[in-house]
């Protein structure tokens, strides 16, 4: 066998093994990314039942059903809704009227079942996600009260 096309053996094996290390490396990050979508959005979107998504939105006022360690209640971003199964010790933070993310699978039956949900933990603070998707659903009423802090922040540097 000639030098050459030894060379050329070495490059082609050497290619072969970089392009399935990056199959392999791209299949296993794959499998760890988990989308985020608003409830219009899940309305808007063909999600396949058992795709790992995040959703996010507000807990609606008067959805919270408890039974034990089961809870339903449903999520919105004013404009669409889901309802929402979560089997497990909710968030101290979490209470109706409040921004929260949720982690799971959408079901066949259109409900979403969360492995876990996070809540806000300050008062002032939503998931960007939750806000940027009120925003895009045109309801974003703005928190005044801090508009109205760093108004006045503002003119007290001012000279």
């Amino acid at each position: 066998m000639k030098r050459k096309t030894q060379r050329m053996y070495f490059l082609m094996l050497g290619g072969l093994a970089l392009a399935a290390g990056t199959a392999l490396m791209l299949t296993a990050f794959e499998d760890s990314i988990v989308f985020f979508y608003s409830p219009t959005e899940i309305q808007q979107q063909l999600i396949e039942p058992g795709e790992r998504i995040r959703i996010g939105g507000l807990v609606a006022e008067g959805s919270v059903n408890a039974d034990g360690e089961n809870v339903s209640f449903t999520v919105t971003d004013t404009v669409e809704s889901l309802d929402i199964t979560y089997q497990g010790i909710l968030p101290d933070l979490f209470r109706e009227g409040q921004g929260i993310v949720a982690e799971g699978y959408l079901l066949a039956s259109g409900v979403f079942q969360a492995s876990d949900v996070l809540a806000k933990h300050d008062e002032n603070y939503m998931p960007p996600e939750v806000a940027e998707a009120i925003k895009a659903a045109g309801e974003w009423r703005g928190d005044a009260s801090a508009d109205a802090q760093s108004v006045a922040a503002e003119q007290e540097h001012k000279p």
